[in-house]
């Protein structure tokens, strides 16, 4: 076998993870001049993708062979003051924002024509960066929004504008997104049981806050926060002038609380055989009275669907019940709020200078905002994504790149494929189903084939606020038309210049983009087993997802099906259960907070594989991924990511790990110190992935902004 062949083989065996957080020196020091006839120079020798600077040489790998691998990094990384958290994520992501603030910035060079993509793109960062403009318009672009709130006479007037207000802001299934503030909340995409054609699902929403724990639990960090936020609202209205505001928040927490009681959990919400609830839009008013459903639609645009997927059945009655039920002027107070507060970072200094606040400061622990203009590269960087992508790529992605990553994932596929054939549990019928899944499955890199239109949206150089909204709606629109529309499986749900990488269940889909795929994680002049420690791991482990608890509910085609024997699915249920059993024991030495595997499950059982001896220079790589720092005084951001479905990052990756193999090798901890880590599942080891260790936050397009709610 080749050596980079068994480097993959090893690299993808193991427990798969991101990779390496920077990179090693590339060149030696020119040697002193000489007098002797001169000769060609010794090539540079090429990079080998591992910070060996980084490391900790003091102690043996055995001791912590994480705390080897990055201590120095460790010891000399400072958090940036407008973060939480650092980390190899964080690194690469603000190198992507270099780039697009720098192509950004330049889109309004020479002129562009009006209406052209570089013409809206430079016109929108305009827009953003004219503070003038924002402090002059005050609430002005709201109020259309604001108006119709205070027009509300009648339960139909209530559900007309509730309507109007839906948007696509959701994503269950691919991003794990369940939170709106929106009373609903729209996503599209192929059915649970007819995976050819886009249907239309309804989710629950109206907070304010992240998560309906924040209303319902008793602890006292907990109750700390929600008077940290009733403050904010009391704020917030009265820099909006209402002369009512103490009044007016109470009547706010107190609604709120009566939609989370209404809410399903968490755990119920990610069990996707409870979301597949097919309801005729006819039916609505007898499945969840108290909302006007025939006005609701209308004014969403939905008034021509006949079927949608209710993806929380008994959560859409219960808030269909308050809005029947609770006095217009509350829902009207409420509405006011949350249209103010959703755009505050868009509306004069007073609104966004709270905003952050409370969502940054006070939710997440960051101690000061981030300049304006990186804020608004991000803003025009998601409204405007497959704009700004395509000058992204076009700049930083090389074809030669695309065409490397693209061998490498149909090498880990294979990879994967004959791993299956070695598992000794599953039994011949189920393997025969997972390599059929494998095979189908579909894995682009870099960008999309086709790109969105944005020839419909309006862009005004003096309109920042106005500018979003429009942006909003479009996204809007175009989900909305994909409804009874052919599922297009090559369909991208994240942007080229994106530091993340997605694993899409329904269409048995892969997308990297092209941000990701830089060094550290991926670079052409690496050693090929770097890369494959490193990008390959993100790779493997994002293929793990098609067989973790919610990946292997779908099949090759991304029908909801169960394709397990009644074994082999028992087995697998047994091992996850275990996995639960020793996470919901785990509690961060930062306070009580706790570990809860119901929640964070699909992250951890996808990094359960059986292990294989692997390579030194892709197991240093792998664990160089996990490198990442939170703050001393962290519990709000540990409180804020448990909540929003993401585990700690020192059980994930950080704490060593028992090991089912006992054969003595560089990294491996002794049999005498194994008992203080605790026991794992038996033969089996986990690695943090690219979208939980410290620093991954700024590349995820579903975080809570620090600037925004």
């Amino acid at each position: 076998m080749k050596p980079t062949r068994w480097m993959l083989a090893t690299a993808v065996c193991a427990a798969l993870a991101a990779c390496g957080h920077s990179e090693a020196p590339s060149s030696k020091a020119p040697a002193p001049a000489s007098t002797a006839p001169k000769t060609a120079a010794a090539p540079a020798p090429a990079p080998i993708g591992i910070d060996l600077a980084g490391m900790d040489k003091s102690k043996p790998a055995g001791d912590g062979f994480f705390q080897y691998t990055n201590g120095t990094w460790f010891k000399d990384t400072q958090i940036p003051a407008d973060r939480s958290s650092t980390g190899s994520f964080l690194k690469l992501y603000e190198l992507a924002q270099k780039r697009t603030a720098e192509l950004i910035q330049k889109a309004g060079e020479g002129n562009p024509a009006a209406g052209s993509n570089a013409r809206k793109i430079a016109d929108y960062y305009a827009a953003y960066m004219n503070t003038d403009a924002i402090e002059k318009a005050g609430l002005k672009p709201l109020e259309p929004e604001l108006s119709a709130i205070e027009g509300i006479k009648s339960r139909a007037d209530l559900a007309k504008v509730l309507g109007s207000r839906l948007r696509a802001d959701v994503d269950p299934i691919n991003a794990t997104n369940f939170h709106t503030s929106h009373l609903f909340g729209l996503f599209v995409t192929q059915g649970l049981e007819d995976p050819s054609q886009n249907i239309a699902y309804l989710l629950q929403g109206g907070l304010a806050l992240p998560s309906r724990d924040y209303y319902l639990s008793d602890d006292a960090a907990t109750k700390t926060t929600r008077d940290q936020y009733h403050a904010y609202v009391v704020a917030l209205l009265k820099q909006a002038g209402d002369k009512n505001a103490e009044a007016e928040a109470n009547t706010i927490l107190a609604l709120e609380t009566k939609i989370a009681k209404a809410q399903t959990s968490l755990v119920d919400s990610q069990d996707v055989h409870k979301a597949n609830n097919l309801w005729p839009t006819a039916d609505f008013a007898k499945k969840a009275p108290g909302l006007d459903w025939p006005a609701y639609f209308k004014a969403a645009g939905l008034d021509g669907v006949k079927t949608i997927d209710v993806w929380q059945p008994d959560a859409v009655t219960g808030l269909a019940k308050l809005v029947g039920s609770e006095p217009l002027s509350a829902w009207k107070t409420l509405l006011r709020f949350h249209t103010i507060n959703s755009s505050a970072s868009l509306l004069p200094k007073g609104y966004a200078d709270l905003a952050f606040g409370f969502y940054g400061h006070d939710l997440q622990g960051i101690p000061q905002q981030r300049p304006r203009a990186k804020d608004a590269i991000d803003a025009t960087s998601t409204d405007l994504g497959d704009a700004v992508g395509q000058i992204y790529v076009k700049n930083y992605f090389p074809a030669s790149s695309k065409a490397e990553v693209e061998t490498m994932v149909k090498n880990i596929v294979n990879a994967f494929d004959q791993r299956i054939d070695t598992l000794t549990w599953m039994t011949p019928a189920t393997k025969g189903k997972a390599k059929e899944k494998i095979k189908t499955l579909r894995v682009s890199v870099g960008y999309p084939d086709t790109w969105r239109d944005y020839s419909s949206l309006t862009v005004k150089p003096d309109d920042a606020l106005g500018n979003h909204l429009r942006a909003v709606e479009l996204e809007y629109q175009h989900q909305r038309a994909k409804i009874g529309q052919p599922v297009d499986r090559g369909e991208w749900w994240m942007t080229p210049q994106t530091v993340n990488a997605v694993n899409l269940p329904l269409q048995n889909a892969l997308n990297f983009p092209a941000a990701i795929l830089e060094a550290p994680f991926f670079d052409p002049k690496a050693d090929p087993a770097a890369n494959y420690g490193s990008i390959g791991a993100v790779i493997g482990h994002e293929i793990s997802h098609s067989f973790d608890n919610t990946g292997a509910d779908f099949d090759a085609q991304g029908k909801l099906a169960n394709w397990w024997t009644p074994d082999d699915l028992k087995h697998f249920e047994a091992a996850g259960q275990k996995l639960v059993k020793q996470y919901d024991g785990i509690r961060d030495p930062a306070g009580p907070a706790r570990e809860r595997a119901a929640d964070t499950g699909r992250e951890h059982r996808r990094r359960v594989r059986p292990h294989r001896r692997a390579g030194r220079l892709p197991r240093l790589a792998r664990r160089q991924a996990g490198a990442g720092d939170r703050r001393p005084d962290r519990r709000p951001a540990l409180l804020h990511r448990l909540r929003r479905d993401l585990a700690l990052e020192d059980p994930r990756c950080r704490r060593p790990r028992a090991r089912g193999d006992r054969r003595a090798r560089p990294g491996a901890v002794p049999r005498r110190d194994r008992a203080q880590h605790g026991r794992l599942v038996q033969g089996v080891r986990r690695e943090a992935g690219p979208d939980d260790v410290p620093g991954s936050g700024p590349a995820r397009e579903d975080l809570v902004r620090p600037d925004r709610p």
